[in-house]
């Protein structure tokens, strides 16, 4: 199946309500856990920066296991940021990438969630992360990825968000036809240089890309 491109953006009052409310634990509670079986040598502090954070859930996941760890998030709609509880040692940005006024030049710790599949040019998240680590750095991309067919996409979304509001089962959909393939998002990484990352099925609707930069 093709990729269908949707709005890179979430703008819409509803949908940043929606999809700040919508139950996401059975995901979100696995990427710290993954994180840390990928990372058991975690320095104790840094700068950690998380592109596309949304209403901000994962990024507080992560600040709960590393807390000493200080948190830029970012995120090109102000409306999904008017969602995210402000909180200590996650300073919100609103700004898009890679213009984005970030307070560092560089972090021990770059990471983005669910962000990958709504940028029509995937290149601007992957140089970003690579224009933003060092040499060591540690490299936590997680996304949905593409079903082989429209049949197979909505399967998932009856599956995932069952009694959820119309629009987050509209806008999961879309994004399952708007998101990329294991394969697609190996050639993207290798593009960039940044070839040391592993790209790896984690779930029926999901790929993580991570690793040391």
């Amino acid at each position: 199946m093709e990729r269908i491109v949707e709005p890179e953006l979430m703008t819409e009052a509803e949908q940043a309500r929606a999809y700040a409310e919508a139950d996401f634990e059975s995901a979100h509670s696995r990427y710290p856990l993954l994180f840390q079986e990928k990372f058991s040598d975690c320095p104790p502090t840094g700068y950690a920066l998380d592109i596309g954070c949304g209403p901000g859930d994962v990024t507080r996941r992560f600040a709960q296991i590393l807390p000493g760890w200080t948190f830029d998030a970012v995120d090109g709609s102000a409306t999904m940021l008017a969602q995210a509880p402000k909180t200590e040692r996650i300073n919100y940005i609103h700004g898009f990438i890679p213009g984005a006024p970030l307070p560092h030049a560089r972090y021990g710790l770059v990471l983005s969630s669910s962000l990958l599949h709504h940028l029509h040019n995937p290149a601007v998240l992957w140089d970003t992360v690579r224009q933003r680590t060092s040499t060591g750095s540690m490299v936590f991309v997680v996304d949905l990825r593409r079903p082989g067919s429209r049949e197979i996409a909505q399967q998932l979304t009856d599956q995932y968000t069952q009694g959820e509001p119309e629009v987050l089962r509209r806008d999961f959909y879309n994004s399952l036809l708007a998101a990329f393939t294991p394969q697609e998002v190996r050639r993207q990484i290798d593009l960039t240089g940044l070839d040391r990352l592993n790209v790896e099925v984690i779930s029926d609707r999901h790929l993580l890309a991570s690793g040391l930069r």
